[in-house]
């Protein structure tokens, strides 16, 4: 069950929302260079790390996005405060109390604020809180405010990863685990089947818009995609709402609301994991879309793609929580699948 915790944390807490990759794209070029063949950087800002295989006339894609939800400036007040625009889908209610960097000319801190309690009108307390009722104050005034910030200025949320009994706990597990994950891979596996290309996609969050572009460029013949899936084993969730449990291994993704995963890899993946006795669990996620959809459709004839997920509570706040288990589970499954995928036969039967 033993991770890096580490390298996840400093690839959790290293910025990059969906557009302004660049500090995270760079921890990643460190880590992956001595682990592969070829490295490239498409004009998206994707990178793309090839580990050839003993068989060039097939291409394996692993995907998984670098980018993490977060906000712009839209506008600096005659007081300095900030106003934003959100990058990405947010819960305005866990806004609420949160530290923020803006990554301006240099980074500086601000702070989530909004309308006092003891100022808000009856009607005002039980109305649902909006984005547009908060505003992010650095502590500067106007002038200095504009030495460092300007309109468009990316802002991250500011959360540290900790260990919680055999959990992982911060920001941007979503879809930081899948990027430690990946590389994790690249760095266990030595001889392959055929080439695989390990492609760390930039906004995922958006729209899936850097994966469009790495599928059409490589047109892989397999696609395995690596990210978050919700884990709702929480009150006062029903059964049939909790989609996956922490600690209880892999999910290998049937469907979600951009793509239904071909059923040949997924007989695939759930054969490789029972053979290996690698702890899974199914996943059906009726809202929400991965990267799977553009490696499995945006490319000539499309691929056969599947994806894994990581179990993860509380998403899309700055306090996600994934199970250590699960995220070796992910490795381990996906080092077997991409080494034996010459094995089975993916015929339509």
């Amino acid at each position: 069950m033993s991770i890096n915790v580490k390298l996840l944390k400093e690839i959790c807490e290293t910025a990059g929302i969906s557009g302004f990759e660049q500090p995270i794209r760079e921890v990643i070029l460190r880590e992956v260079t001595p682990l592969v063949d070829e490295v490239k950087i498409d004009n998206m800002g994707n990178v793309w790390a090839l580990k050839k295989g003993r068989d060039s006339s097939k291409k394996v894609m692993l995907a998984a996005h670098m980018d993490e939800i977060g906000f712009v400036v839209t506008h600096i007040d005659s007081e300095g405060f900030l106003r934003f625009h959100p990058v990405g889908g947010f819960d305005p209610k866990t806004l609420t109390s949160q530290r923020v960097i803006i990554h301006g000319k240099r980074d500086i801190i601000g702070v989530m604020g909004a309308k006092p309690i003891h100022l808000m009108t009856p009607e005002e307390k039980v109305k649902p809180v909006k984005i547009s009722d908060f505003f992010i104050d650095t502590g500067l005034p106007k002038a200095e405010v504009e030495k460092i910030v300007e309109i468009g200025t990316p802002i991250t949320r500011q959360r540290d990863l900790i260990e919680m009994g055999e959990c992982v706990n911060g920001k941007s597990i979503d879809n930081r685990v899948s990027v430690f994950i990946l590389i994790e891979l690249l760095r266990e596996v030595s001889s392959l089947p055929f080439d695989t290309y390990g492609v760390f996609t930039v906004q995922e969050e958006v729209g899936l818009r850097g994966a469009v572009a790495a599928g059409m460029g490589i047109n892989p013949d397999f696609g395995f995609c690596i990210d978050t899936t919700i884990a709702f084993d929480v009150p006062p969730a029903a059964e049939e709402e909790k989609v996956t449990r922490l600690g209880k291994g892999v999910a290998i993704k049937i469907m979600d609301k951009s793509a239904i995963c071909d059923y040949r890899m997924v007989r695939y993946m759930k054969k490789m994991a029972v053979d290996h006795q690698i702890p899974w669990q199914a996943e059906v996620l009726t809202r929400g879309g991965t990267d799977t959809a553009s490696m499995q459709r945006m490319n000539p004839g499309g691929s056969i793609t599947g994806a894994v997920s990581i179990p993860t509570r509380h998403i899309h706040q700055v306090i996600e929580m994934a199970h250590k288990r699960d995220i070796r589970a992910t490795i381990d499954l996906l080092k077997v699948c991409v080494d034996e995928l010459p094995s089975y036969d993916f015929s339509f039967r």
